[in-house]
């Protein structure tokens, strides 16, 4: 089995938005997981958030896996969201929803086994998944899109 990393939607928006300030960073670690044989996954989640704005033909499709989301990954859910919601007042997040969207994928991140990584540059979910490291234990890293992948993986860029 493969190692993956489950791809958010910030990334997405980062990796298609040559402007972005963040564009080089997705673009280096998208080469690199390819590089490293790490399959690169997006959830339907991610897809039906993109396409509030984008289309689904604009995703490079051709390199990702679609992960459907399931009964485990809703129960786990429900599990992730009563944690964050039994925290909510100590988190300072900005007005979101708990349940939608950040505790689905981490669910979804968490139930798949072959998934090591969560890429993102929402600050606001780093905070969600740094409670849930403190209480459950999450079976996967959160990358920080912020971050070059030289940096997190520990080596020189050429």
């Amino acid at each position: 089995m493969h190692k993956a990393v489950l791809l958010d939607t910030s990334f997405f928006l980062r990796f298609l938005k040559e402007n972005d300030p963040l564009c080089k960073n997705a673009d280096g670690y998208y080469k690199y997981f390819l590089e490293h044989e790490i399959d690169l996954m997006v959830s339907t989640i991610s897809i039906a958030e993109y396409c509030v704005g984008g289309n689904i033909n604009e995703l490079p499709l051709k390199d990702i896996r679609i992960l459907p989301f399931n009964l485990d990954h809703a129960k786990r859910t429900g599990e992730f969201a009563k944690i964050v919601f039994q925290n909510k007042d100590n988190l300072k997040l900005q007005e979101r929803n708990i349940i939608p969207n950040d505790s689905k994928l981490f669910a979804q991140a968490d139930i798949e086994k072959n998934i090591e990584f969560y890429l993102s540059s929402d600050t606001e979910s780093i905070k969600i998944y740094n409670l849930l490291k403190k209480v459950s234990n999450p079976g996967f890293i959160f990358i920080d899109l912020k971050t070059p992948y030289n940096k997190q993986f520990g080596f020189l860029a050429l």
